[in-house]
């Protein structure tokens, strides 16, 4: 699908507008093209910009069938929006600073996202929570998550880690595989089974299940098939993951939320007194 942007106009009148006429007018420019249908727009949540006076984010949610050449598409996707008064933009950057709001704006972390399941150190009630999305085979993330992991791993009471399963797919096939793998072992109680994780040597282009999970298993020393992670109880924790990074409008990766806010640095954990 064309970026959005390219579908209407920056800016509209909108003299006060309300969250109806912000659907309105996005239904319109992106209804407007002739290979979007079945159009289905809704506000998710606002959050005022701090260094912005004036400004909102509107987090939606983007529900269409898009026609490509012969095939149709169906797309759900979220996007944020920028509104003060009478304007409306896709994006939107500080020109003093040069940070682009896109990046750094995202919905505040439901609560009910802390689930048992996803933790995978410290107490439930240390006083910092910090959920990280990540793809495994993501060079970035190979870097950054093994040592923040292992860093906040060694104060239980300062913080309590969320590990959410993110592959980009589109980028790096063999990734979603690896992660219903990681969850079948961590399903049978295997211990640290997301550090392992990053030190799977594969392919990131491989499609082959057989051959991921053959380097999966060498990694792990497990016996993990190709049945195993088509199990209904996977499936549904996979699902749930990607759910909720839908839901904080996630990217790309790594994605760190530091107390319920999306951390641009990745590094607020870093500023911690630990105890």
């Amino acid at each position: 699908m064309p970026k959005l942007s390219t579908i209407f106009l920056l800016c509209a009148s909108l003299m006060a507008a309300t969250d109806a006429e912000v659907v309105s007018f996005l239904k319109k420019g992106i209804g407007g093209n002739p290979n979007v249908s079945n159009l289905q727009i809704d506000v998710n949540g606002k959050q005022n910009l701090a260094a912005m006076s004036g400004w909102q984010a509107y987090f939606v949610t983007i529900e269409a069938d898009v026609k490509q050449g012969s095939d149709t598409r169906h797309i759900n996707q979220n996007g944020t929006y920028f509104v003060n008064g009478n304007v409306i933009a896709p994006e939107l950057v500080n020109l003093k600073t040069g940070e682009r709001y896109n990046d750094t704006i995202a919905p505040t972390f439901n609560g009910a996202f802390y689930t048992k399941v996803n933790r995978i150190s410290g107490d439930a009630n240390a006083p910092h929570k910090v959920a990280i999305f990540s793809d495994p085979l993501c060079p970035f993330c190979r870097k950054y998550v093994p040592d923040a992991l292992a860093y906040m791993a060694k104060y239980p009471k300062t913080f309590a880690v969320y590990y959410y399963h993110f592959p980009l797919a589109s980028l790096h096939p063999a990734s979603v595989t690896l992660t219903k793998a990681a969850i079948v072992v961590d399903q049978s109680g295997t211990d640290n089974a997301v550090l392992s994780l990053y030190k799977v040597d594969i392919s990131p282009n491989e499609k082959d299940d057989q051959k991921i999970l053959d380097a999966f298993n060498k990694t792990f020393a497990t016996k993990v098939s190709v049945a195993d992670i088509k199990r209904p109880s996977v499936i549904k924790q996979f699902e749930f993951d990607q759910k909720v990074a839908q839901s904080v409008m996630v990217a790309g990766t790594p994605t760190v939320f530091f107390d319920g806010q999306k951390d641009a640095s990745k590094n607020k954990y870093k500023e911690i007194k630990v105890k």
